[in-house]
């Protein structure tokens, strides 16, 4: 479901989607309210819901629709505006799955390659995992409802309904690699003196449930984080985590000083790499090309952290679409550094998690709630 006020762009995105041989555009609207009242006859597996419409915006129509339908993926679309980045940041914490930014005249909408590749390869990414999970639930309840008939039912009835349940599990929704299937390093010996996280899809909620996790605990050490994100929005996320671990936290720049408890996040639009400089660790900003397709990415932040820290680093892949941290998992790992990745369960989307797991050269691979308390406890020496 596409939901814009404005005709032009509802047509453009319609046809982008509908042109995509795995999608299809099931409904289309000028306002939130008209959205809302057609969820469930449309019963889309995504919106792509905008923000600023008349007689319902997008902030008051996203808790409605998901009220409606529980499982529903919602993806905010807005300008590059402080305003409109704060409202999809909220939109995030009140259930929206992820946001694209449009750019900002119709002209460019119409023009920008990068926008579209974008909103295709999350509207699929999302909702592909959302079918999944609802395929899952659906056996799961089968499953359940036949255990509870099979007490009432004879021997070979019961029978009789599991193995066809068995084999509709295996079909319709394969379980992810058990942890003890992927390949997993000792944590480094030396303690952690810096914190390298990088993220995506999702990322701005678990960055905030790790941050709070870890915030009474990190006055030792920076932390950096690249979070696929543009310009502006970045400068909030910012403020948010630091909010989140009630820590210094801010936009880097060329030239800061990493110290202790402060947080620093890459800037959208540049590439934040660390340096040696007399004695201190400095950032430094680079306008090079896009790396996996992304600006900032995460391999460049993890190659520079690699080299200044060596075995003292501790890397941290969350939920994102893509491969981007992967080359740079090895390189911390190459370097006798140690790295966490987030578990395919709790991911929005399980791509660089799932790429960093799979080099092998991780130390743990864990659930997000789990994530937070295990880096206290890498802090602090107590796992080795």
């Amino acid at each position: 479901m596409v939901v814009d006020d404005a005709v032009v762009i509802r047509g453009l995105l319609g046809r982008w989607l509908d042109a995509d041989p795995a999608l299809a555009v099931v409904a289309s609207h000028r306002n939130g309210k008209l959205a809302v009242d057609d969820i469930l006859r449309s019963d889309p597996d995504v919106v792509v819901l905008d923000i600023e419409m008349p007689e319902m915006d997008g902030l008051t129509a996203l808790p409605l629709m998901l009220a409606k339908k529980r499982d529903l993926v919602v993806v905010m679309a807005s300008t590059l505006t402080r305003r409109n980045a704060e409202i999809s940041l909220k939109a995030l914490s009140l259930g929206a799955a992820d946001y694209v930014p449009k750019p900002e005249t119709t002209s460019e909408v119409t023009t920008s390659v990068d926008f579209r590749r974008e909103l295709i390869d999350k509207v699929k990414a999302l909702g592909e995992r959302a079918r999944r999970l609802r395929g899952r639930g659906r056996v799961m309840r089968a499953e359940t409802n036949a255990g509870r008939t099979a007490s009432l039912a004879p021997v070979g009835a019961l029978a009789a309904r599991a193995a066809p349940s068995a084999m509709t599990a295996r079909a319709a929704a394969p379980e992810p690699a058990a942890k003890g299937a992927l390949k997993l390093r000792p944590y480094s010996s030396a303690r952690p003196r810096i914190l390298a996280i990088g993220s995506s899809t999702g990322g701005p909620q678990a960055l905030q449930q790790v941050m709070r996790d870890i915030g009474t605990s990190i006055g030792e050490i920076p932390v950096v984080v690249t979070q696929h994100m543009p310009p502006t929005f970045t400068a909030i996320l910012a403020e948010h985590l630091g909010k989140a671990a009630l820590r210094p936290s801010k936009e880097a720049e060329t030239g800061d000083t990493l110290m202790p408890g402060h947080i620093y996040v890459a800037p959208g639009g540049k590439h934040m790499i660390l340096e040696k400089d007399a004695g201190a660790v400095k950032v430094r900003l680079t306008d090079d090309p896009p790396v996996n397709f992304c600006k900032p990415a995460v391999d460049p932040l993890f190659d520079s952290v690699a080299k200044v820290y060596g075995s003292a680093t501790l890397g941290l892949i969350l939920t994102g679409m893509g491969h981007d941290g992967a080359n740079g998992v090895k390189t911390i790992a190459a370097g006798g550094g140690s790295v966490i990745t987030q578990d395919e369960a709790s991911s929005v989307v399980w791509g660089m998690p799932g790429a960093a797991a799979n080099t092998g050269m991780c130390s743990d691979v864990l659930p997000l709630a789990e994530i937070g308390p295990k880096i206290v406890r890498v802090l602090k020496g107590m796992v080795r």
